[in-house]
């Protein structure tokens, strides 16, 4: 299982133009956008972990007038983005090792860092941490209840896993962040399990 998380950035970039095709446009996930926006200050500045191509999100954002700097380990996918947004700023790198050395308004791991391991996963609330500061936001997506699930796409496996929501919940709070909505399964969001929070300290 480990192994295949592993593989997971590998995977993106050989099918960066299938994620493209087969990535829905239509946005079931705005009203969870428009929520984290209402945290963020006029033009403020987002980082977008594990980003993609950037669409259907980081545009959504874009066109509201805010800042993103998106980051994603696959390089054919953050092309699309550049291609799409250049006047945005687009940064390759694994998430697991993100340290940009500045915070932001707005963080966002949309269907991203649920592809790590649980320890990984743990890991990554001290990137968050690192990245914001009293007021940001974050919000991100995950499963319902401590597992692995594998998945696939392009004839590949793919790794998915969650930790138990009173574990995220401590996370957040032990980084400093107040649970501000969360829904399991939202049936308006094609069945994401969502979590926004917001920095309190």
């Amino acid at each position: 299982m480990n192994d295949a998380a592993q593989h997971i950035l590998a995977i993106y970039q050989r099918h960066a133009q299938t994620f493209a095709e087969q990535r829905s446009q239509t946005l079931v996930e705005q009203r969870w956008l428009e929520k984290l926006a209402s945290l963020l200050p006029d033009a403020g500045n987002i980082v977008d972990v594990g980003c993609g191509n950037g669409q259907p999100i980081a545009g959504w954002f874009i066109r509201q007038g805010f800042q993103v700097t998106g980051v994603d380990g696959a390089s054919a996918m953050l092309d699309r983005a550049r291609q799409q947004f250049p006047a945005q700023r687009w940064i390759q790198q694994d998430m697991r090792k993100l340290s940009l050395g500045e915070t932001f308004d707005g963080l966002l791991a949309w269907d991203s860092f649920f592809h790590l391991t649980h320890e990984d996963q743990r890991s990554m609330f001290d990137r968050f941490a690192e990245h914001s500061h009293a007021g940001s936001a974050l919000m991100f997506t995950s499963g319902t209840d401590h597992g692995i699930a594998m998945g696939q796409f392009a004839g590949e496996p793919l790794f998915h896993a969650s930790l138990a929501p009173d574990e995220y919940r401590a996370l957040l709070a032990t980084h400093g962040f107040a649970v501000i909505d969360m829904v399991q399964e939202d049936p308006h969001c094609a069945g994401h399990t969502v979590w926004l929070a917001q920095r309190v300290r």
